[in-house]
Order: C-alpha cells, then structure tokens, then sequence
C-alpha cells in the first residue's frame, strides 16, 4: 500500500462540462495509464462547488499516476445527473465522487454505480440512510446540525444585544436536500434555547440568489415585521441581504446566513445587514474528497463512514478581512 501511493504524483484534469456520450467520452479523453478515471459530480455551479473543484484539482495527485478527472455540473437535475453515473460507470472509473441531486432520486444511479464496482464517494449530500449504508464508502461532511447551531446561537446573542426577546425570523430554505432541513433544525434548537419566544414566521424555498431575492421581496412586503433572515444556502442568503437593501430595510432586518463567498464577505466586513455567515470550506472538503478517495480505492478500512469536514463561524468585520485575504480568488 505504501509503495503505491509512492507511485502516486500527477494527474490530469480533463473535460469539464463532458458531454454524456461514450463517443463524447472516449474523443475528448486520452487514455490514461495507470491511474484511471475518477468521476466527479458538482450539484451546481455555485461558490462552494467552485470550491470543491479546486480543492480537488490541487489534492488530485494523491488519486495516482496520470488520473483523469471526469466532471460534470449537474445544475440540479437528477436525470443529468445519472445519465453522466451511468456512462462514467460504463467507462471503467475507479470511484465516483458526487454531491447528490436528490436523497432518493439519486439512488438508482448511485447503485449502478456501486454495482459495477465503483466506488462511491458523497460529499456534502448524500442519498437516505438506508442507500448511503449499502452503496457509499465513504461522506464528507461538516455536521449541519451544529452548522445551524452556530447561526442560531451567534442570531441569539446579536437579539439579546438589542434587547428584542421574541424576534420575528424569515427562512430561506434548500430544504430538497437534507443537510439544509438539518441546518434548519439546529438553528431553530440553539436559537429557542435562548430566546423560548422568537418566531420563525415562514419558511420558503429560495435556493439561488435570484430566487431568494424574490421570495425574500414578498416576504418583506407580506409580513408586518420581520427582524431577520436565516439563509440555509450562500444563495438564499445574499438573496436575503439584496433584498433588504432593496426594501430599504437596512437598520431594520438583519441576516444570519450560510457558505462564504467573497460577495457575502464583503457584506459582512460592511455588517449592517448581514452578522454572521457560518461555512464549511469547499476547498477544503475536496481536498477531503480526494484523500478519502485514494483510501477507498486502495481498499483501506476507514473508522467511519462520515469524514468529518470542519465548520466555522464569521461574525465579525474582521472575520469577513481576514477570509478575503486569505482568499484573493474568491473561491471558499
């Protein structure tokens, strides 16, 4: 085992956006020698999916000699999605590493997949417990129950600060996939341990900006107060603050949100809307990715299925500074 992750140097990145076709496949990837192929499911192509690549771009030498990267943004849909699982599965590769679309509607591929000898790597999403259990190796994830905690508690002490008891809180939510829903429930659990008396005063999808800022518009016109938003997503949340602005509603409704940007660091830095921003890294979760990768398709034993990816609090002017700093290229 040692010897071969010696042999272990380059690798070669290929084919981004690779159309679902055998011919497709084989015409625009060389063969690769030793190392095979891994493929490579982006759920879309927000920040941390940007993120995610580059940390596994910059980790791919640890998945062997001359490896190809097979990738493909998903933009969302379960059938794009498992129209590339079955082709790369087709095509030979060694693992497969996704964030999955869907908690059921991913399953059929992902068990093709498994069953066809791949190994099957989740990063932050998954399938449902039963699916992950028998067809995935291994799940990169920062715990979104203490994800939704740290908001909530940071939402706490900011209304406490203020001397509001029982703040009226908006949701936009991401809820077609687990982890969000989990973000949700710890938010709501650290918040009302504080504050028995705030309110979530409605929950509605608003997954992208554009979407977001709609949803958020009407709920700000809709609802006589509304002191904050809780963005599950970076989406949701820049949509939350955008809105605000827009209304007019600077110095009246604040927001707690989710997934760094360089967009949401500078509102932070600004920090009249936006107090808090909490974020798993997507660089670093690829790197993750990529390491836990090797070990599966070496055969190595792991301690547990879930691989721990860190989660971390920015609340302040100088958090957002110091995350633009060491991020000149904006990527999380």
């Amino acid at each position: 085992m040692r010897n071969g992750r010696e042999r272990r140097r380059t690798a070669v990145v290929v084919c981004l956006g690779l159309a679902l076709t055998m011919v497709a496949l084989t015409g625009c990837i060389p063969r690769a020698g030793d190392g095979g192929r891994v493929g490579l499911v982006y759920m879309d192509a927000q920040g941390f999916y940007a993120g995610v690549r580059k940390g596994m771009q910059d980790s791919v030498g640890s998945l062997g000699d001359e490896v190809q990267l097979l990738e493909l943004n998903a933009q969302g849909d379960a059938s794009r999605e498992s129209t590339f699982v079955d082709t790369v599965s087709a095509a030979g590769v060694k693992a497969l590493v996704l964030s999955p679309v869907s908690t059921t509607a991913s399953i059929p591929a992902v068990r093709l997949a498994h069953e066809s000898g791949v190994k099957v790597v989740c990063y932050n999403t998954c399938l449902t417990e039963e699916a992950t259990q028998k067809y995935v190796s291994a799940w990169v994830l920062g715990d979104p129950l203490k994800f939704g905690e740290l908001a909530g508690a940071e939402a706490a002490k900011y209304f406490k600060s203020e001397g509001i008891d029982d703040p009226h809180i908006a949701v936009l939510n991401c809820e077609t996939v687990e982890v969000c829903i989990q973000r949700r429930l710890g938010f709501e659990k650290a918040l009302f341990a504080e504050l028995p008396e705030a309110r979530i005063v409605t929950n509605q999808q608003g997954t992208t900006i554009d979407q977001a800022v709609e949803v958020a518009d009407r709920i700000l016109s809709a609802q006589p107060r509304v002191d904050a938003f809780y963005g599950e997503s970076g989406g949701s949340t820049m949509g939350a603050v955008r809105a605000v602005h827009q209304r007019g509603f600077v110095g009246r409704t604040v927001v707690f949100g989710s997934d760094m940007t360089a967009d949401l660091a500078r509102e932070l830095a600004d920090h009249r809307v936006l107090k808090a921003d909490v974020d798993i890294s997507g660089i670093e979760v690829g790197e993750l990715a990529a390491r836990t990768t090797a070990q599966v398709i070496d055969g190595e034993e792991l301690d547990n299925l879930i691989v721990p990816a860190p989660v971390r609090l920015y609340s302040t002017p100088e958090d957002a500074r110091e995350w633009l700093s060491t991020h000149p290229d904006g990527l999380p």
